[in-house]
């Protein structure tokens, strides 16, 4: 009977297991991402977050508990020091899976691990709005009223840092 034995094997003993998920979490903490297949990107899942919740408590034994996990003392002082100060706020979910397709010689479903506070492109991007016909009017004719009183303005009235570029143009223009 298979009770109580919830987690995935990954095909391996469970030397080869603790040891890879180890390596595979001090690879995550270092470089904040890795392309790894969707099942032992699941199992890292469960490994790492509750060590990385373990770091947010500063102290020699929660250091030493996630040493015995990690086994990479760089890795743990990156933990602690810069990973547990930027997730501070943060109740839970500290890392992002993303498939990326299959991997080309075996198919196995492919994606990458990444820590959901260090990823400045998903952090950067705005979700696109779907936008109707009856919007697009309006945001053209607010755009065309809003450029309509800039242009009438006199430059005079323009701090001097500002006219300066806009009189060199008028004469470039001129010329």
């Amino acid at each position: 009977m298979r009770h109580n034995k919830k987690f995935n094997h990954l095909s391996r003993t469970a030397s080869h297991r603790a040891a890879m998920l180890s390596n595979m979490a001090v690879s995550l903490i270092m470089h904040k991402r890795i392309t790894t297949t969707v099942a032992k990107a699941k199992a890292l899942k469960k490994y790492v977050e509750p060590l990385i919740t373990k770091s947010k408590n500063d102290t020699t034994n929660s250091r030493r508990v996630v040493f015995s996990y990690l086994k990479d003392k760089y890795a743990v002082t990156e933990l602690f020091k810069e990973i547990s100060v930027k997730v501070a706020d943060r109740p839970g979910g500290y890392t992002r899976i993303i498939k990326t397709g299959f991997r080309a010689n075996d198919a196995a479903p492919m994606c990458f691990i990444e820590l959901v506070d260090y990823d400045e492109n998903m952090a950067k991007t705005e979700k696109k709005v779907r936008r109707t016909r009856r919007s697009k009017k309006s945001t053209a004719a607010e755009a065309s009223v809003a450029e309509a009183p800039v242009e009438d303005a006199p430059v005079a009235e323009a701090p001097a840092e500002e006219a300066a570029p806009a009189e060199e143009v008028a004469k470039e223009t001129a010329e």
